[in-house]
C-alpha cells in the first residue's frame, strides 16, 4: 500500500503550513496562534482556503493573520559531512 502523502505529492501538492493568528469576542487584545498543516497546491492553495472560510462560517475567532509555508518539490534527501558529523537536510 502506498501513503497518501507520496501519492499527493506526485498529483502536484506539497506540504503546506499555515500560521492563523486570531482573537477570540471575549479577549480581542490577547492574540492566539493555531498552526495547521496539510498537502496542498501552491500558488492558490484550495485546501487551507477552504479551512478557512469553514474558520470564518463556523469558529467564533477574528482571523488577524495567516502565515504559508508551502514545501512543493519531491526530490532525494541529502546529506553532508560537517568534522565528521552527518546532517540531513
Amino acid at each position: 500500500m502506498t501513503d497518501r502523502a507520496f501519492l499527493v505529492q506526485l498529483e502536484g501538492y506539497g506540504l503546506t503550513t499555515a500560521e492563523i493568528c486570531y482573537a477570540m469576542p471575549d479577549y480581542p487584545a490577547l492574540l492566539q496562534i493555531f498552526a495547521w498543516q496539510e498537502y496542498d497546491a501552491a500558488p492558490d492553495f484550495p485546501v487551507l482556503f477552504d479551512f478557512l472560510d469553514h474558520w470564518r462560517r463556523e469558529i467564533d475567532a477574528e482571523i488577524r493573520a495567516v502565515r504559508i509555508a508551502h514545501e512543493g518539490m519531491i526530490r532525494p534527501a541529502t546529506w553532508r559531512s560537517a568534522d565528521g558529523v552527518i546532517s540531513w537536510e
